[in-house]
């Protein structure tokens, strides 16, 4: 079973880390057993689950590019301001 990364498991929500937990158990049980056809499936419920996640994760680092965009934005205008002076 393929976990997903620390960043994207910060951002499930209560129910949908107790719910990735029980499946990664679940799909490392088959995986132990040597049922690789049914812990596929369970990974591809795992893949789905976290897709939120993912676009919390996403819209993070977009808003982070955006208050950037804002800061080099107002410290360009603050520079020109100076020169001005």
């Amino acid at each position: 079973m393929r976990h997903c990364s620390v960043q994207v498991r910060g951002l499930l929500t209560r129910d949908e880390l107790d719910r990735y937990n029980a499946l990664m158990e679940v799909g490392s049980f088959l995986e132990s057993q040597n049922r690789y056809d049914l812990s596929y499936t369970v990974q591809k419920e795992v893949d789905t689950l976290i897709l939120p996640a993912i676009e919390r994760l996403k819209e993070k680092g977009r808003e982070r590019d955006r208050q950037t965009e804002a800061y080099l934005e107002a410290k360009r205008l603050m520079e020109e301001d100076d020169e001005e002076e």
